[in-house]
């Protein structure tokens, strides 16, 4: 078994509520180990077998079941956690403020043209880049006012959730990682 960072979208915004004791809870009903939360926020780290995928599917349906959510759900490894980590293009600006930093992780890739609405929704010295599944933010002025932020739907983008850069380095220091 092996750590798996789990990153629930919308969750405990607009409604989607699910204490973390709770969803500690049922992820050890599950039989995922070691189930551990950071923040509020829909961030859980368990040990598991599970192939990324199958992880997600059981998520989803255990959300559903337990607390009648229908919350998508992002399952990453630490490889892949340490690859998001070493792939940013905003380092240097992340390591001064890393709250304006954001990691979008995708659930099923970027949809095509993501990248070109996101630029051209920009303002203020706003920056996007895509590496792999994941979009990487730089809001110099915070992310609250950006039309970046209100605008880049799903339906433009891809399913995905955002992380900024202080929380993308808790996980990987709760999964062991070095950031």
């Amino acid at each position: 078994m092996t750590h798996r960072i789990i990153l629930f979208r919308g969750m405990n915004t607009g409604g989607v509520r699910a204490a973390v004791s709770d969803l500690r809870t049922m992820a050890a009903d599950m039989g995922l180990g070691n189930p551990r939360t950071l923040l509020a926020s829909g961030n859980l780290v368990v040990e598991s077998g599970k192939a990324t995928a199958a992880l997600e599917y059981d998520i989803e349906a255990a959300m559903e079941k337990t607390f009648g959510l229908k919350v998508a759900a992002m399952v990453r490894t630490p490889d892949q956690w340490a690859n998001l980590v070493a792939a940013n293009p905003f380092s240097d600006e992340a390591a001064e403020h890393p709250s304006r930093m954001v990691a979008m992780v995708m659930k099923d890739g970027i949809k095509a043209g993501a990248l070109e609405v996101c630029r051209q929704l920009a303002a203020g010295g706003e920056r996007v880049e895509a590496v792999g599944d994941v979009l990487y933010f730089w809001f110099p002025s915070g992310q609250g006012e950006s039309g970046i932020f209100k605008k880049a739907t799903p339906r433009l983008i891809g399913l995905g959730t955002g992380r900024n850069w202080n929380t993308v380095l808790k996980l990987a220091d709760m999964v062991g990682l070095k950031a």
